[in-house]
């Protein structure tokens, strides 16, 4: 299976299904010496595992992690790192009944179209179960990033369905003030009528949309390559790669397109370190970094796995109904949150290491 590995220098390969014994991820070009444990990867994994809250999937995986590969006496080797989290909670049963039906939203027809085969078992290989591994490359990522230049990475939902949050300054949020609540909203008010509002969703048997702001700070200017493989082009692409995501922005957005350049365009100010007064550019010009922070926004679906039967279609194309089984979250934003943070990790520890190759 093609698309299976992600980076340039910082390389990411992850495969498991839904439903298999585990999800495994390999790390490859890590370089060797940063101090690394099970311990490191846990705490992201923790906020990616469904059972957190009475608001996602009631699947309970304790997403324990085991390093197979790549560390010794504490530390990185240089070689692959492998990393394994089993599942053990898995309900193949619940998706009897889409063997061969497809379900509206998902990826089922459009597999079989590509494979003429399909794992059907909770989505297989288009589950987001997938992005366990991805969340264990993302730690070590991040690890790596805050040793080697103190850079901190924070998501955190500030939509849901009609119910927003406006933060002027976004990177002065704290991971304290992220985790104070299940939404994973920093306004504590926001937070309340977004948890109610899914709740009440959850009731009636459906599923919400909404978004979420990823922030990356401390990252050097002159991260990025200036034209296919700009800094926004690859954060884009890792964004676009997570289940469910619909949109993408980084700074002013869509926003821009009302904009004049005479109010747009940020003002720079010295001394050095140079800066600007305002980030409406989201920390890249020309796709490079500026040393402002980075802050892009992800707008994602409600998920398709709803109880409420509806029309569909079998594999022979033959009109029918389905009501998808199984344990689903009513809204994704919570624990899209440390996804959206692993991918932007693994682009910014991957344009790290090709910064060291860019010049003398």
């Amino acid at each position: 299976m093609a698309g299976s590995t992600f980076g340039t220098l910082f390389r990411t390969t992850t495969a498991g299904e839904s439903h298999g014994p585990a999800n495994v991820c390999i790390v490859d070009g890590c370089p060797a010496g940063l101090e690394l444990s099970e311990a490191d990867l846990i705490p992201d994994l923790d906020r990616r595992r469904p059972g957190q809250s009475r608001i996602v999937s009631p699947r309970k995986e304790d997403d324990t992690p085991e390093i197979l590969s790549g560390v010794f006496n504490g530390k990185t080797t240089g070689t692959p790192i492998a990393v394994m989290v089993r599942s053990t909670d898995q309900r193949s049963q619940d998706y009897g009944d889409i063997v061969h039906k497809y379900r509206p939203g998902h990826a089922d027809y459009s597999f079989d179209a590509k494979y003429g085969f399909r794992d059907y078992r909770g989505g297989g290989r288009s589950s987001a179960r997938e992005t366990t591994a991805r969340v264990c490359a993302g730690a070590i990522a991040r690890k790596l990033l805050q040793t080697t230049h103190g850079i901190e990475c924070l998501g955190f939902v500030d939509q849901v369905g009609p119910v927003r949050a406006f933060f002027d300054h976004p990177e002065h949020i704290t991971l304290a003030q992220v985790e104070a609540n299940p939404v994973r909203c920093p306004d504590v008010a926001k937070a309340a009528e977004m948890e109610a509002y899914i709740v009440q969703v959850r009731k009636e048997q459906d599923s919400i949309g909404g978004a979420a702001q990823i922030v990356a700070k401390g990252v050097p200017a002159g991260w990025g390559e200036p034209v296919f493989d700009k800094l926004k082009a690859d954060l884009a692409k890792a964004m676009f790669s997570l289940p469910a995501v619909m949109g993408v922005e980084y700074g002013e957005g869509f926003g821009v397109a009302d904009a004049r350049g005479t109010t747009h365009c940020d003002t720079f100010l010295g001394p050095k370190p140079i800066r600007t007064a305002t980030n409406r550019h989201g920390g890249m010009l020309g796709g490079i970094s500026t040393g402002m922070p980075i802050i892009m926004r992800c707008a994602v679906k409600p998920t398709s796995s709803i109880l409420l039967e509806r029309p569909t279609v079998d594999m022979d194309g033959n009109a029918t109904t389905i009501a998808t089984k199984g344990r689903h979250d009513p809204c994704l934003l919570p624990r899209f949150v440390p996804m959206a943070e692993a991918m932007m990790l693994l682009v910014l520890a991957d344009h790290m290491l090709r910064q060291r190759a860019a010049r003398v």
